[in-house]
């Protein structure tokens, strides 16, 4: 496309307030990019970093993460929230290792067709660890780019087809130009156009953005509410995990059983994590963390 007015403001803020990360880092592997990416998906900044370290320096490659059990993903994962995303991650190194000699394939295909990867997943680590020309939609670019192009506060819930065609249409013409592109508008929604407290002055996009022209009008459709978690399901999942996290082998369900009062969300919880590979039910009423490769890789 013709060059945006958009560009070179977004760039050029990127250039001087972009966060010094370690998957941005030019050192950082295919492989950091892929890992941070996952662990980035519903937690902060902030949570994932010492988790990155952590998790890079016992696997630094796929195939180091392969040759492990699943259940050490699920532990070294401790309590970033959304464990299935270890499993995840696991199946797609294994999938590197047997199909890819080890190495994350860089084509937007290939990465798609990794076991547990999306399509944003694959255009970030195309983008971000290839410097290919990919649109890449997360939460903040989605939100910036129906700021200023749609005049709208929030995007929809589900990313749409024509929030698709917006962003490739954004896209700089040179690859190089275009993976930049990608990650400061991301940033930009990260640091300055945020959901509840943008800083509009502050934003390299004030002359150019709809919404702040219209008069920054407020949400017109369902009151977006944050998700409770005190006596959730989800948080009886994350004390089940843990149970089995801090143990070494496997746990008599009375520990189970202890860490959680109501015995039917307790024992609704502990099948949907062995539906979801995460525990895996023993003889005699014993549970430990996944060592099965089959159960989580798709074979074929």
């Amino acid at each position: 496309m013709p060059i945006s007015p958009l560009h070179a403001p977004v760039l050029a803020w990127y250039a001087e307030h972009a966060r010094d990360l370690p998957w941005r880092r030019p050192d950082a592997t295919p492989w950091g990019v892929l890992v941070s990416e996952v662990m980035l998906q519903q937690t902060p900044v902030n949570r994932v970093l010492p988790a990155y370290a952590e998790w890079l320096e016992r696997w630094p490659t796929p195939s180091a993460l392969a040759a492990d059990t699943p259940g050490e993903a699920v532990r070294q994962w401790g309590r970033l929230g959304y464990p299935r995303r270890a499993l995840r991650l696991y199946a797609a190194a294994h999938t590197i290792t047997e199909r890819h000699d080890g190495a994350v394939p860089a084509s937007y295909d290939d990465l798609r067709a990794l076991p547990g990867i999306g399509d944003y997943t694959a255009a970030a680590v195309a983008s971000f660890a290839y410097g290919q020309r990919h649109a890449v939609l997360d939460t903040n670019v989605r939100r910036v780019l129906t700021r200023v192009v749609d005049g709208v506060r929030y995007p929809p819930t589900a990313t749409t087809a024509r929030e698709r065609r917006t962003a490739q249409d954004l896209l700089p013409d040179a690859p190089a130009t275009a993976a930049r592109w990608a990650v400061a508008v991301m940033e930009v929604g990260a640091l300055v156009c945020t959901a509840a407290a943008p800083r509009c002055d502050s934003c390299p996009l004030y002359r150019e953005c709809a919404w702040r022209q219209a008069g920054r009008p407020d949400h017109d459709g369902p009151p977006r509410r944050r998700q409770s978690y005190e006596g959730t399901d989800r948080q009886c999942r994350g004390r089940l995990l843990r149970v089995l996290r801090e143990s070494d082998g496997a746990v008599p369900k009375a520990r189970l059983d202890a860490v959680w009062p109501d015995p039917v969300q307790r024992e609704r919880a502990l099948d949907t994590l062995v539906a979801d590979g995460l525990v895996e039910p023993l003889a005699r009423g014993r549970y430990r963390l996944p060592t099965g490769v089959a159960a989580v890789v798709p074979s074929g």
